[in-house]
């Protein structure tokens, strides 16, 4: 009898125990959009305290560069300086934009931002969270999306109707700075403006200062960044294509890349998608962003280029290649003339 009293006594106590975590990991389930909406806001604020506080005291030469962005190339002269502090710089995760640069997105912490957005569009948390006075939605910019895509994220949010998501679009294409947003169920697209124009100006303009913008124009490095940002599967390539670009720029050759064929053609037809693919016949498409029939950069981005595309753009790595790929596992490849990239797309791809 003792024996049983004993042993259901252990199993009250385990049945207690599994109760208790099983209560509190639906607590921090429930908690957590609102942990995550709390660290979007938190960084935020720390990014401004930090660039004022900094302002305000002897700056060691790397935060220099976090407060400005630094520039190796030089368009009128023709020349990509190299760099060493600049490189050492921008290979740097520890600096103030080192994680843009790297992409050094953390897998647990993308795991919890995934989660928390799935949590919070749960219709049973959004119940929840009417009953607790929550009103908290997520709009995440992803690095390369064009404006559209921005309001269709936003009004998709929010219950936007059609004429509110155009109003989203008066905003210059480039000038969504990408990351996660905290939105509320009230606000309007030019609420939405404010807030996305606000964090464009704390992310890049304050840090693209009056000497970098008289070497490279903002809309020029926006433009090449948001092209970098669209031909590359991650950053690992990005400062090599932009000296591509740059060799291409200075040699007075057609750019001839595919993501402003794309933009050229979601622009003139209609598609069903903003990325089309393009055919050999898209290539006399009439646009000013159709880079095979026009020389220079297109007039204005293609997209929303990230920080690691921008600071690309201007610090170009000294390269001899003008030509490029990627090919199918994600690695990037160059050549320095258009036969030895042909035998590179044939060994990776078969017979053109």
């Amino acid at each position: 009898m003792n024996n049983f009293r004993e042993r259901m006594g252990k199993y009250n106590a385990r049945i207690g125990i599994i109760s208790i975590i099983s209560i509190l990991l639906i607590i921090f389930v429930f908690a957590m959009p609102q942990i995550f909406a709390f660290t979007i806001e938190h960084q935020n604020k720390l990014t401004i305290s930090k660039q004022t506080a900094q302002s305000q005291s002897t700056i060691p030469l790397a935060d220099q560069f976090a407060m400005t962005f630094p520039v190796t190339v030089d368009p009128k002269n023709k020349i990509i300086t190299e760099n060493t502090q600049v490189d050492t710089y921008l290979a740097n995760n520890h600096s103030l934009l080192g994680a843009s640069v790297i992409d050094a997105g953390v897998f647990v912490w993308n795991i919890f931002k995934n989660a928390a957005v799935a949590i919070s569009n749960a219709p049973i948390y959004q119940n929840l969270a009417s009953v607790a006075n929550i009103d908290n939605h997520f709009v995440t910019i992803k690095p390369g999306m064009r404006k559209e895509q921005v309001a269709t994220a936003f009004g998709d949010a929010l219950g936007w109707t059609n004429s509110e998501r155009k109003g989203l679009l008066t905003l210059n294409e480039g000038s969504f700075a990408p990351g996660d947003y905290v939105v509320t169920s009230s606000m309007k697209p030019e609420d939405v403006k404010n807030l996305v124009s606000d964090r464009f100006s704390q992310d890049i303009l304050s840090h693209y200062g009056t000497s970098t913008q008289e070497i490279v124009p903002l809309n020029e490095a926006l433009t090449i960044a948001s092209i970098i940002q669209r031909e590359t599967i991650s950053t690992d390539g990005m400062r090599l294509l932009s000296g591509i670009i740059w060799n291409r720029l200075f040699a007075n050759m057609n750019l001839q890349i595919d993501s402003t064929l794309q933009y050229a053609k979601a622009n003139t037809t209609t598609t069903g998608s903003w990325w089309p693919d393009v055919t050999p016949q898209d290539k006399y498409i009439r646009s000013p962003f159709n880079t095979y029939l026009h020389a220079g950069l297109p007039p204005s981005p293609i997209s929303s280029p990230s920080v690691a595309a921008i600071l690309a753009a201007l610090n170009p790595i000294k390269t001899p290649c003008l030509f490029y790929f990627n090919d199918k596992v994600g690695v990037f490849h160059c050549s320095t003339t258009y036969a030895q990239h042909i035998k590179l797309l044939k060994e990776y791809y078969g017979i053109l």
